[in-house]
């Protein structure tokens, strides 16, 4: 056999992920997050109806500066994956393919996403 001196195929090295690519990934990502996020929240919730003292220290745990970064996380997953989720009901309806179109969507649902977690937090932090 003889040896070729080209690649087999592109490597992560040398290809870069197109944007929408990421977000696909990060769209499952999250969906994962998400379903581990709410084992907190049944935690959370399973904590509030044994009483006080254990509601304390769960309370402790998710008020701990771990603990928020955990919620900040698992609201920023849900914040992306219900805005991407949004766009790929366009795609379903056929919509937003062009590529142009499809990056300024990724952008959009990015920034969204950015937004509505911090426009969440300043509310929970405000009230």
């Amino acid at each position: 056999m003889s040896v070729s001196n080209r690649p087999l195929s592109p490597h992560l090295q040398i290809y870069r992920l197109p944007l929408t690519a990421i977000t696909s990934i990060l769209h499952r990502a999250t969906g994962v997050a998400l379903g581990i996020g709410t084992l907190f929240l049944v935690w959370w919730l399973m904590a509030t109806a044994t009483g006080g003292s254990y509601f304390g220290f769960v309370q402790s745990i998710m008020g701990s500066w771990i603990g928020l970064l955990i919620l900040f996380s698992f609201s920023f997953a849900l914040f992306f994956h219900l805005c991407n989720g949004i766009r790929h009901l366009f795609w379903d309806a056929g919509y937003g393919f062009e590529i142009a179109t499809a990056e300024m969507a990724t952008k959009l649902v990015i920034a969204a996403s950015a937004v509505l977690t911090v426009l969440a937090w300043l509310l929970a932090f405000a009230l």
